[in-house]
């Protein structure tokens, strides 16, 4: 394996943290400054890089911004005494795997190394390969819904013309861009994706196009946005509709000249760059109502793609279920579910209005609460088997008062059964059934599965990142390290 490399102007942290390595087996290499660590880097690369964060000449957020620009998929651990949200929070916006704060625990900052080492031997990969095995079966659907669809990226492919994808939410227009590009002339380069809805207004026009040192309060040092980063292939702008109205007129101007300024700079850059463009939203609507530029409408609706949702194409199911099932068990290292029958028919029975990100969380649900390895109907989450109830027979539904009621026929039960009640409902009867067979420390028992099942879950999400998913769950680091220790959740299992 690679060295573990150490950035700290601390000659005791530097020394504590190699003899630690060292007795772990692994070698380690340390440097008092930034400067001299970049210099090194040229010439070989670690497994992992540990930096602290406030250190004489370059600090440890600026190393980590430089460090990620040439070596995006090195694994770096900021640490620091100084623990506070905002540089939390940039570490982790400059690609932290994860953050280490002094004082920390030697076995726990040795446990973090080594997972660090680990994923970077098998995330991409693993990464990559779910990406694929989703636009796999996307590019194969038998749906005739989806043969249209497939026409039009042959005949889009060759060109740079610019695309607007429409679609519900969750239905897969992700793919459909990463298609585009795949097998256009940019194939071989970057493909930048940008979420409008997802980042801030505040922070969407640096996002989008850079910005200079010293631009605004907290801007450092210079920044490429993401239209630099997608220079000569392809910036797939998603749920286009959610972008302020101020910041459309700055796209619709590097749309018609073919450039553009960062914030605060005075350069015209060229943006060489194809853009596909996608929303859920009607934008006609939006026009008329005057929430949407007519204009860059125009602009982008140059050809349209309309991507059908998951209820039009319901052959897809039986093999996106799988892959879903697949790759849940591996994120979570348990063994793969199988499906009856008649429990895919009912998964196939449903419509599925969150489309294929839908079906995707009902595997992750089916993966963590399923109790043996072959699921049946009555597994189901309770969404499917609100509809699918009296198609297999079912004899009642829980009711959100706790209470059983007749199944409702076909069509009804969204409206009989209100989903966020569901998991109260199966939680009262559940308690009720411990109750009367007498079950001792009831509330110890569920308090114990509904924390480990929380904590697993947010672990594997966030990728085995304990800061993140402490801040996602709204609790504190310790007190999730000492979750993890109290429940018995190891290394291996996050």
């Amino acid at each position: 394996m690679k060295p573990i490399w150490i950035v700290d102007d601390d000659q005791s942290i530097r020394w504590v943290l190699e003899k630690a390595l060292e007795r772990a087996g692994l070698s380690a290499r340390s440097f008092s400054g930034g400067a001299e660590m970049l210099e090194a880097l040229q010439e070989s690369q670690p497994a992992v890089l540990v930096t602290d964060v406030r250190m004489p000449g370059m600090d440890g957020l600026s190393l980590l911004h430089k460090v990620k620009e040439e070596f995006p998929d090195l694994p770096v651990i900021v640490m620091t005494a100084f623990t506070d949200l905002s540089s939390t929070v940039e570490a982790f916006q400059k690609g932290a795997f994860d953050y280490l704060p002094k004082p920390f625990d030697i076995n726990a900052a040795l446990g973090l190394i080594q997972r660090a080492a680990q994923r970077d031997a098998v995330e991409p990969d693993s990464g990559r390969d779910k990406e694929l095995g989703q636009e796999r079966v996307m590019m194969q659907s038998s749906a005739p819904a989806m043969q249209e669809v497939f026409r039009a990226i042959g005949r889009l492919a060759a060109s740079n013309v610019t695309v607007l994808v429409t679609g519900e939410s969750g239905s897969g227009k992700e793919l459909i861009a990463r298609a585009l590009h795949e097998h256009g002339r940019r194939a071989g380069m970057p493909f930048v994706a940008l979420n409008a809805a997802a980042i801030p207004k505040d922070l969407l026009e640096a996002e989008l196009f850079g910005h200079e040192r010293g631009a605004f309060t907290g801007a450092t040092q210079q920044r490429r946005g993401r239209f630099e980063e997608a220079r000569g292939g392809t910036l797939f702008l998603d749920e286009i509709g959610d972008m302020p109205f101020d910041l459309q007129t700055r796209l619709l101007r590097v749309l018609a000249e073919g450039s553009f300024y960062r914030v605060g700079g005075s350069q015209a850059i060229r943006a060489d760059v194809r853009i596909i463009a996608a929303t859920h939203q009607p934008l006609e609507q939006r026009v008329l109502e005057g929430r949407f530029r007519e204009d860059l409408f125009h602009r982008l609706n140059v050809i349209r793609l309309r991507l059908p949702p998951l209820r039009e194409r319901k052959e897809d199911i039986p093999e996106l279920a799988r892959l879903f099932l697949r790759n849940s068990a591996r994120d979570l290292n348990v063994p793969e579910r199988q499906l009856t029958p008649e429990a895919l028919d009912a998964l196939m029975a449903f419509d599925y209005p969150g489309n294929i990100r839908q079906l995707e969380n009902f595997c992750q649900w089916l993966t963590v609460m399923s109790s043996s390895r072959m699921v049946e109907v009555k597994d189901l989450p309770p969404e499917v088997l609100g509809l699918a109830g009296e198609a297999v027979g079912a004899e009642s539904v829980v009711a959100p008062g706790g209470a059983p009621s007749p199944s409702a026929a076909v069509g009804e039960p969204a409206a009989a059964i209100d989903p966020s009640e569901q998991w109260r409902s199966n939680l009262r009867n559940d308690v009720l059934q411990r109750l009367r067979s007498n079950e001792p420390a009831i509330m110890a028992t569920l308090t114990r599965q509904f924390e480990e099942i929380l904590i697993t879950t947010a672990l594997s999400h966030c990728r085995g990142r304990r800061v993140e998913a402490a801040l996602r769950l709204g609790i504190g680091r310790n007190t999730l390290t000492r979750k993890c220790n109290e429940l018995g959740i190891g290394e291996e299992r996050e």
